[in-house]
C-alpha cells in the first residue's frame, strides 16, 4: 500500500462517522472518474442520509406486506445487496428504482440502526434525469420483476402521451406492445388519447428505431459547460449539524413520510396543500407551532446545511396542519409566483426564528433556498 493510500486510510478511519461517510465518498466519486467503468451507475455507490433519499410520485409497483418482510429479514440477513437507484434533486436523492429498499431503510428500526441511518444509492446518468427518463427508468426496472398496479400504469402512460411521447417511443422505452398501450388508454376513459389512435395499428409491426432518436454520448465533463453549477455539492464541514434518529422525529409520527392520505386522491391532496400555502397568515400560524413542538424534528432538519430548509418547513406544516404526507408536494406547483415567493417568506421569517433561538445565524434566502425555483415543498 502506497504511503498516500495509508494517509487516506488513516484520516478516514480517524473521522467521526459523517466525516468518515462523506471522505468515503468523495474517494469513491473520484475513483469512479478515472474508472474504466465510469459510464455505469453501480461502478460508484455513494452513501447517503436516510432522510436525504425521498420516494418518487409514480412508481407503479406493489410489494404486499409477506414480501416486504421478507425484504428486511433479506436486508437483514445478507446486507444491501443491491443499492437504490436515483437522481440527484436539488435537495436530495429521487428514488427511480428501490422504493421499499428505501422504505426498509427508512422504517425497519433494526435495518435503519445497522446502517447508521443511510442508504446506499447508485446514481442514474445524468442524460436521463428529465423526469420523463425517469418515468421509464422506474418501469424498465419494475417490469423485470414485482406487480405493477394497472391504474398506476395508466396515469403514468397517459402522463407521458400528454407530454407528446408517441405510442411508438413508449412501447420502446417501457418494453410494452401496442395493444398494452392502447388498453391501458383504454382504462382512462379519456377520449383526448385516441384522437390519433387508429385501432389496427396494434397488429402491425412498427417501432423501428431512427438515428435521431439517439443522442451522442460523452463521458467528458468538461462538456456539461454551466450545467456543472446545477449539480449538488455536500458541504465540507457540517459542524453545527444536530442528529436524531428517525424513531424520534415528530414529523415521522404524525406521517411525514407516508405514501397516501387515507380518504384522498392525490388531485385532493394537492389542492388542499395550494389552498394552504396560499395562506400566508395560517402557514404562519402552523411554523409557529412546529418550531416550538417539533423539537428533535427542527433540530434535525434545520441544522442540515446540505438540505432546502425552506422546502422541508413547507412540507412539515402541510403534515402538521392537513395530514398529508410530503409526497404530495407537488401542490406547490399549482401556486402562482407571487404566492410561491409569500409563502417562501413566511417559512424563511420562522426559520430564523427557530436558528435564532438556538444560538445559530439567520439566513439570507439565497442562503436557506439557494435560489431554487423547482418543485421543493
Amino acid at each position: 500500500m502506497s504511503e498516500s493510500l495509508q494517509a487516506l486510510v488513516a484520516d478516514i478511519t480517524s473521522a467521526d462517522l459523517q466525516d468518515k461517510v462523506m471522505l468515503l465518498n468523495q474517494a469513491r466519486q473520484a475513483l469512479h472518474e478515472i474508472s474504466p467503468f465510469k459510464s455505469e451507475p453501480v461502478d460508484c455507490v455513494l452513501w447517503f442520509p436516510a432522510e436525504m433519499v425521498e420516494a418518487n410520485d409514480y412508481n407503479p409497483n406493489a410489494v404486499a406486506p409477506p414480501e416486504m418482510e421478507l425484504l428486511r429479514h433479506s436486508v437483514m440477513e445478507d446486507g444491501y445487496t443491491q443499492p437504490i437507484v436515483g437522481w440527484n434533486k436539488d435537495d436530495g436523492i429521487e428514488v427511480v428504482d428501490g422504493f421499499h429498499r428505501n422504505r426498509v431503510g427508512k422504517e425497519c428500526k433494526d435495518v435503519y440502526k445497522r446502517i447508521h441511518g443511510y442508504l446506499p444509492v447508485a446514481v442514474i446518468k445524468s442524460n436521463r434525469q428529465d423526469r420523463n427518463d425517469r418515468i421509464a427508468s422506474t418501469i424498465r426496472h419494475n417490469r423485470a420483476r414485482g406487480k405493477h398496479k394497472i391504474d398506476a400504469m395508466s396515469d403514468i402512460v397517459v402522463e407521458l402521451k400528454r407530454r407528446n411521447w408517441s405510442d411508438d417511443k413508449i412501447c420502446r422505452e417501457l418494453g410494452m406492445d401496442h395493444d398494452e398501450v392502447l388498453r391501458l388508454c383504454q382504462i382512462t376513459g379519456l377520449e383526448e388519447l385516441f384522437s390519433d389512435q387508429e385501432f389496427s395499428k396494434s397488429w402491425d409491426v412498427e417501432g423501428s428505431i431512427a438515428p435521431e432518436d439517439f443522442e451522442e454520448l460523452t463521458d467528458d465533463i468538461s462538456s456539461y459547460g454551466e450545467e456543472l453549477n446545477e449539480f449538488r455539492k455536500a458541504p465540507a464541514t457540517d459542524n453545527g449539524r444536530i442528529l436524531h434518529t428517525y424513531d424520534k422525529w415528530e414529523c415521522y409520527e404524525a406521517g411525514f413520510y407516508d405514501t397516501t392520505k387515507p380518504g384522498w386522491t392525490k388531485d385532493q391532496c394537492h389542492e388542499a396543500y395550494r389552498k394552504f400555502l396560499s395562506d400566508p397568515d395560517l402557514f404562519g400560524e402552523v411554523l409557529k407551532k412546529i418550531i416550538t413542538e417539533w423539537k428533535h424534528s427542527c433540530e434535525h432538519y434545520l441544522t442540515n446545511g446540505a438540505m432546502n430548509r425552506i422546502a422541508w418547513l413547507g412540507q412539515a406544516a402541510a403534515c402538521y396542519e392537513l395530514g398529508i404526507p410530503s409526497t404530495y408536494r407537488g401542490g406547490v406547483s399549482l401556486l402562482t409566483e407571487k404566492q410561491q415567493d409569500a409563502a417562501n417568506e413566511v417559512a424563511l421569517t420562522y426559520l430564523n426564528r427557530w436558528l435564532v433561538e438556538n444560538g445559530q445565524d439567520e439566513l439570507t434566502m439565497e442562503e436557506a433556498y439557494s435560489g431554487r425555483q423547482a418543485d421543493l415543498y
